[in-house]
């Protein structure tokens, strides 16, 4: 099928511009003084974005269900329809049977009330302790996740746990891909930037017409990019499209000799973004990557109306998902090697609005799957469902994190082999927090 040039030019830059300004600087060379790591390790990030409503993600069975249902009012899920998190305590969403199946299985755990903070905060000191920038703001809690910093800061974790990967990899791509089709804060570091994968169902690097029409198109698209505007603006935008080309090159080159996927991926978006992500894997050796940062993410979680049904959907989404990755890192003996977690900007109000839909909150639980993870278990203090309770922000069920993101982001940082001491570099707050490391992974 022939294509116009706006779908040529838009598939060159498939892979994000700016994510390759790290090639035009010290990354070119990379190759030069890599150290390749003896193992492969890989962090897979799903960003649910809108706020996931994780009080219907993960629900007490127990005792504790009764305060549950009354905190939930019209939006608590019946006690009967939640699968049992094994002897916990503890049930899943009626949505996620394979998360519940890895979770019997050791392979995926939970991590309770997670969130943004800048030092240990407790209802009686809230008044007194420095919060983060914009509580409940979708644009501010987003950057804040993605960067771990509570002020917003210029930089990604992901990036930045790349900076020190780095040197583990021979290829000259930077080790982190979005497949979430945006230039992800996440993986922007102060070295390395991350490669923009756009359109999450196809892979790699798409042409049009015969051999002859493309190596034209190429060739001709080349010399305009080389061409001398005297205009340093110009000439530098050029220079990251122009690697841009050539790593979409590359990885389609390396995508030729993938193996079919082992099990059958849904059509979802989150769906297809996880099965580029198990084709990318597969091809590690071809790229030189031994240490590799994919995001991967999808929206719809911002229900202020109509909880129970809209949320049901998207739970079925991730779970599928997570399924299928699961199985075809399994087929391929990568388990131990890739560790999948969610985050969200934030959770949602313990108790419903007008809408039979739930409002921005703080505080939320959050999912880890893999072979490396310590799982069938759960991390973290669970709150306590009590409206103007000893967890609760205000009178509406907004809880006040037990579990800082340093300290949940710190965890995966080093088992994808960052330092003690280098991770209190990545996350400047985790030294307010302890214990740094919450031994999940």
């Amino acid at each position: 099928m022939r294509r116009n040039r706006r779908t040529f030019l838009r598939n060159c830059c498939a892979l994000g511009a700016a994510g390759m300004a790290s090639r035009l600087g010290p990354l070119g060379s990379i190759s030069a003084y890599a150290q390749p790591a003896a193992d492969y390790k890989a962090l897979v990030c799903i960003f649910m974005f809108g706020g996931n409503d994780s009080n219907n993600m993960i629900v007490p069975t127990d005792s504790r269900y009764a305060a549950y249902q009354t905190m939930r009012g019209p939006v608590a899920l019946a006690g009967n329809a939640l699968l049992p998190a094994g002897s916990s305590g503890y049930g899943f969403h009626p949505s996620m049977t394979n998360v519940q199946r890895l979770f019997g299985e050791g392979r995926a755990a939970a991590v309770f009330n997670v969130g943004t903070l800048v030092r240990p905060t407790t209802r009686d000191i809230l008044n007194s302790v420095m919060l983060p920038r914009n509580l409940y703001s979708h644009s501010d809690q987003v950057q804040q996740w993605q960067t771990s910093d509570p002020n917003g800061g210029g930089s990604g974790w992901g990036g930045r746990l790349n900076d020190h990967a780095l040197q583990h990899n021979t290829g000259v791509l930077p080790p982190g891909i979005t497949v979430q089709g945006g230039n992800a804060l996440f993986l922007s570091g102060l070295t390395t930037r991350g490669l923009n994968f756009s359109n999450a169902d196809t892979f790699g690097f798409n042409s049009f017409g015969d051999g002859t029409a493309m190596a034209a198109r190429v060739g001709a698209l080349q010399k305009l990019l080389t061409f001398d505007s005297g205009l340093k603006l110009v000439s530098a935008a050029n220079g990251v499209l122009g690697e841009s080309i050539k790593s979409a090159q590359e990885i389609e080159g390396a995508l030729g000799a993938a193996p079919a996927l082992p099990v059958a991926f849904p059509g979802s978006g989150l769906g297809q973004q996880l099965a580029q992500v198990a084709q990318i894997i597969a091809v590690r050796d071809g790229l030189g990557m031994n240490r590799q940062i994919f995001f991967a993410g999808m929206g719809g979680f911002d229900n202020h109306e109509n909880l129970l049904g809209n949320h049901a959907n998207l739970m079925t989404q991730v779970d599928e998902a997570i399924g299928a990755f699961i199985a075809t890192m399994e087929a391929r003996g990568s388990m131990s090697q890739v560790t999948l977690f969610t985050e969200s900007e934030f959770n949602r109000t313990g108790n419903a609005n007008a809408n039979v839909g739930t409002d921005h909150a703080w505080g939320g639980h959050h999912l880890v799957v893999g072979g490396a993870v310590n799982g069938g278990a759960t991390y973290g203090t669970f709150p306590t469902h009590q409206l103007r309770g000893p967890d609760d922000a205000g009178d509406r069920g907004n809880w006040i994190p037990t579990t800082s993101l340093d300290q949940y982001a710190a965890t995966l940082g080093g088992w994808f082999g960052v330092s003690d001491a280098d991770l209190m570099t990545v996350f400047p707050n985790l030294a307010n927090f302890t214990p740094p490391r919450l031994g999940f992974v």
